[in-house]
């Protein structure tokens, strides 16, 4: 059953929570405001292609070839020009994207074209939106876009599946496009030339992405703030390091924001006083280094927001505003408004913002590795046994859970090679410069899960440490989360794999961090 927490209005920019949600069925709501939108821009669509000097006028996959073909003439009939937007970007290639991308890409799809700029029929925001009530994902394959004009390729797969082509999942289950749909109770999308470009010439794949990804970031960011509080506490170390005048006279926002944050967990606890007087700069510089990816993560909340309340099409319709004279290039007018050709959806933003969201994802990765690296050595974790083993060599502890979050991270710092600056050319250089927003966007998504699973090794090691001989902690809100996570998973005692218990932290990891 829904609730209100299930239902996204498309009046407002939407949020990562929106796009989060989206996974589920729930209720989009089309008010009379974005109603009235579309249907001005679509009168405004009508009037510049049919009105006066229509004849004359251009409007680019109206009439009109795509990419590099824009100096030929397009398909006169509406329905086949709306064939002839899509056949061709059928080359997409690999395993499909998660559903998830694909239903928050298409909210966010269906929330720009609500805003009546980009021509569409008011049938097509209505469709889309009725499909979020039902379980339908199109199936979309990972490669094929450079998200220069806009998610061309893997937004055209999702449009067929709509329209009944190719295939679809349903409850999870892969099957052809058409069958989905009528199983869904959804009718199969009919769409002009115009309809058809406006859903594929935007980023919405890559702006998905990377709002998805950049909330799980967030959400690991904040388990490690608590993880790194919980491992100070239980090895008794001194938390001078977070002084509150050492970290104002560090100068970074990020950094006084953090430690002010972890004094708060760590209050009301005790040194043990056999630490040494300087810890492990895993431990010393933590609020340093959470605190600079504290301020690179706000930059990304700026692109994300931006884009998730900008429109990406091309072209533009806008209504008339008395402003309009002396009409530029690419800028052509009727007495409602004007047509204006431009580059709305050219994915730079959020490629510079994902491929920056990859470099703080490698450094928050690389720091749980190495707290946990500390954990398990008996040469700097207190004595505790090595592994954190309860009897050593007949048991083997975290061994195999450490050797783990190296290949993740591994992972990750092989993946988190800027993908924003690798433009290639294409299509006859009419695209002869590409931000690659796309890739750099579903890396980003990818190596956030590899953070949760690092963040979820980290809390179980700390959860063993406490079994095997580490002290209560001290403070009450680290000692909360120590308890949470032994309620959650039995000690390593004796070995047994580890796999799903890993799985099991990273998840209450989430839900303990929450904001």
């Amino acid at each position: 059953m829904l609730t209100s927490t299930d239902t996204v209005p498309l009046s407002g920019p939407l949020d990562a929570a929106a796009l989060r949600r989206a996974a589920r069925p729930l209720t989009v709501t089309v008010d009379e405001e974005a109603r009235a939108r579309v249907a001005r821009g679509r009168r405004l669509f009508h009037a510049l292609r049919h009105g006066p000097g229509g004849a004359d006028r251009r409007i680019y996959g109206a009439d009109t070839g795509f990419g590099a073909l824009v100096g030929y003439a397009g398909r006169t009939d509406d329905a086949d020009q709306c064939d002839n937007t899509l056949a061709h970007l059928g080359a997409g290639q690999g395993p499909d994207l998660a559903p998830e991308i694909v239903r928050a890409a298409l909210l966010l799809r269906t929330r720009s074209l609500a805003q009546g700029l980009s021509g569409v029929s008011a049938e097509v925001v209505d469709r889309l939106a009725a499909m979020f009530a039902t379980t339908f994902a199109p199936a979309v394959p990972r490669y094929g876009s450079v998200g220069a004009s806009g998610d061309l390729i893997p937004l055209a797969y999702a449009t067929q599946a709509l329209r009944g082509r190719g295939h679809a999942y349903l409850d999870g289950d892969r099957m052809p496009a058409g069958e989905a749909l009528t199983a869904a109770g959804l009718r199969p999308l009919v769409l002009d030339g115009r309809d058809a470009l406006a859903l594929v010439n935007g980023t919405s794949v890559t702006t998905a992405a990377t709002a998805l990804a950049l909330d799980s970031v967030r959400a690991a960011h904040r388990s490690l703030t608590a993880l790194s509080c919980l491992l100070t506490d239980l090895l008794g170390c001194d938390t001078g390091f977070l002084d509150a005048d050492l970290l104002r006279a560090y100068g970074h926002p990020g950094a006084v924001d953090v430690g002010g944050r972890m004094r708060q967990a760590l209050a009301g606890g005790a040194p043990s006083g056999t630490r040494p007087l300087q810890e492990p700069y895993s431990i010393r510089c933590a609020p340093q280094l959470l605190g600079a990816a504290e301020d690179a993560l706000r930059h990304v909340d700026g692109v994300v927001a931006a884009d998730l309340g900008g429109i990406s099409d091309n072209p533009l319709f806008f209504p008339a505003t008395g402003t309009d004279a002396g009409l530029g290039t690419g800028t052509e007018g009727a007495g409602e408004g004007k047509v204006v050709h431009g580059g709305n959806f050219f994915g730079q933003p959020a490629a510079f913002a994902a491929d920056l969201l990859a470099s703080v994802t490698a450094q928050l990765g690389n720091l749980a590795e190495r707290q946990l690296d500390l954990l398990v050595d008996p040469a700097r974790n207190g004595g505790l046994p090595p592994m954190l083993a309860t009897e050593p060599g007949a048991q083997h502890g975290l061994q195999g859970v450490q050797l783990a979050t190296t290949a993740f991270v591994a992972e990750i710092r092989r993946a988190a090679t800027p993908a924003g600056m690798q433009s290639l050319p294409t299509n006859l250089h009419n695209q002869d410069v590409v931000p690659f927003g796309t890739q750099a966007a579903l890396r980003a998504h990818d190596t956030a899960e590899l953070l949760g699973l690092l963040c979820g090794s980290l809390a179980l090691g700390l959860r063993q440490a406490a079994h095997v001989g580490a002290r209560r902690p001290t403070a009450p809100r680290c000692a909360e989360l120590l308890d949470a996570l032994a309620d959650a998973i039995p000690p390593v005692d004796p070995d047994r794999p580890l796999d799903s218990d890993v799985r099991t932290a990273a998840r209450l990891l989430v839900r303990y961090a929450r904001p």
